[in-house]
């Protein structure tokens, strides 16, 4: 949680560059699909693609790729973010990352268009679907998340081109 005012602009690691789980980088690239998110967009989503070989391997990866947006901002570091907004964010640190697919719940997107046009210059669709907890708090309910991957993983096949 931020500790200060302000908005968060950017994130960098330290040391810059450094060097990933060997581990990890076989299993993106060996994946049939890679979802990204949900999570803190500055301290859990972004960070992983700041590290080069991870970076590379999800963008050479033959996997399709899924992100999966926050039910609502985080105070302190993404407030007043729209869902679009996200993905601006993500694609100016990230600028070489090509998405699949951006699920995100249809209650949590006022605006629809500009939703699909920031997914659109990542290569993506949006795929609408109830995913929040039944109890209107900001969470997702890990059985409507996950069959809402069921659903994206059956339409959009198992494997993307390579890219």
């Amino acid at each position: 949680m931020a500790l200060t005012p302000g908005e968060v602009q950017s994130v960098h690691l330290v040391p810059q560059g450094p060097p990933a789980v060997p581990e990890a980088v076989a299993a993106v690239r060996d994946a049939d699909w890679v979802v990204l998110g949900p999570g803190s967009w500055f301290s859990s989503v972004i960070p992983h693609l700041l590290v080069p070989e991870l970076l590379d391997a999800l963008v050479e990866t033959r996997a399709r790729r899924v992100l999966s947006l926050n039910l609502a901002p985080q105070p302190g570091e993404t407030d007043g973010f729209s869902p679009q907004r996200h993905l601006e964010v993500l694609g100016r640190h990230a600028p070489k990352l090509a998405l699949d697919v951006v699920l995100a719940d249809e209650a949590a997107v006022p605006d629809r268009e500009s939703l699909a046009d920031a997914a659109k210059r990542f290569g993506a669709a949006v795929e609408l679907a109830p995913v929040a907890a039944p109890d209107g708090s900001p969470v997702h309910d890990p059985e409507l998340l996950a069959a809402a991957y069921d659903r994206i993983f059956r339409m959009h096949g198992r494997i993307g081109p390579w890219r």
